[in-house]
């Protein structure tokens, strides 16, 4: 086991690089000159060229661009994400600020995904061509083609506007008001979860489905074991391996953010915060968020992976 966390950590490093590498080029490569963005309307038309030069020195854009990459990976490896050019403070500082607001309505949603989405899939595949399996697998397929826009701005338009239960925008802490933050947390937990929850549901009663037909559950029954112990004992842990790899992927989703919740609900976390960035041309913020996602998504991999061999004792790690 220790060998093959060592080879995964070890081509997680590659993978990192190749993703900073990647996403450092393509920002470059963009039409148009961030340092005019950074400067105000007075100070393009009266500074110099020679100014304008040592604005775009002292963001280290004058530099070869593999200078610049170096320079940026050397920051990294200090603790250091670069300065913001639109908000003119570090960009940890201004991630830091965001992670936890995307990180909170992410979590409440990643839970829900699975305190929802596979009991609804493991009751549809036990009682499969009942009323409960029609009744979950209507549910998964709405919540997979419904788009989630448009799902915010219905609930935004019924229960903020219409009957006024909820805050239509905004996010407030727990900790300031929890009853607020709360009743603002509804409506975006909906939105990130519905798909998780649907997603979820379906591969589970697909996995079950699959599982159930095994020769060691037909023994099983025929043993006469309850159900109950044949479902969760035998059946459940060989049926969740392809779910727990499909949680492994969403939980970027928690760090992440997602632009169109955090969009129509003007929520500032890190998927806001992503776009915002990329609209102003402002380098190091992008670079920042997709490299804690990145990070994210190669140690959810390296979670999974290992967690398969606790959920499948045959799966032996060479």
């Amino acid at each position: 086991m220790s060998g093959f966390i060592i080879r995964r950590l070890i081509q997680t490093v590659f993978v990192l690089i190749l993703v900073t590498l990647i996403v450092f080029i393509v920002m470059r490569f963009l039409p148009g000159d961030p340092i005019l963005l950074y400067l105000s309307e007075d100070q393009v038309r009266n500074f110099t060229p020679q100014q304008i030069a040592e604005v775009r020195h002292r963001f280290g854009l004058d530099n070869p661009i593999m200078v610049q990459y170096v320079d940026w990976i050397h920051g990294i490896s200090h603790g250091d994400l670069g300065i913001s050019m639109s908000y003119r403070i570090p960009v940890w500082e201004e991630v830091s600020r965001r992670v936890p607001i995307t990180f909170y309505l992410g979590s409440i949603a990643f839970v829900a995904s699975i305190i929802i989405g596979i009991p609804m899939g493991l009751v549809a595949a036990v009682r499969r061509g009942k009323w409960s399996d029609t009744v979950a697998t209507l549910l998964a397929n709405l919540g997979i083609t419904v788009p989630v826009f448009w799902l915010g701005i219905l609930m935004i338009y019924l229960f903020g506007l219409h009957l006024r239960w909820l805050p239509t925008f905004g996010y407030t802490s727990p900790i300031d008001n929890f009853w607020l933050s709360a009743r603002q947390a509804i409506m975006p937990v909906i939105c990130l979860s519905v798909f998780a929850i649907a997603s979820s549901a379906r591969q589970t009663r697909s996995a079950m489905l699959e599982v159930i037909q095994q020769d060691y559950i037909r023994t099983a029954w025929a043993k006469g074991l309850k159900e109950q112990v044949i479902i969760f004992r035998h059946a459940l842990k060989n049926g969740l391996i392809p779910v727990v790899t499909l949680k492994g992927i969403s939980l970027r989703n928690i760090f992440g953010g997602s632009v169109l919740v955090e969009t129509v609900f003007n929520v500032p976390g890190m998927g806001r915060l992503a776009v915002d960035a990329m609209m102003s041309r402002d380098y190091a913020i992008v670079q920042g968020v997709i490299l804690i996602i990145a990070v994210v998504v190669c140690l959810a991999n390296l979670i999974v992976d290992i967690s398969y061999g606790w959920l499948d004792p045959r799966i032996r790690y060479g």
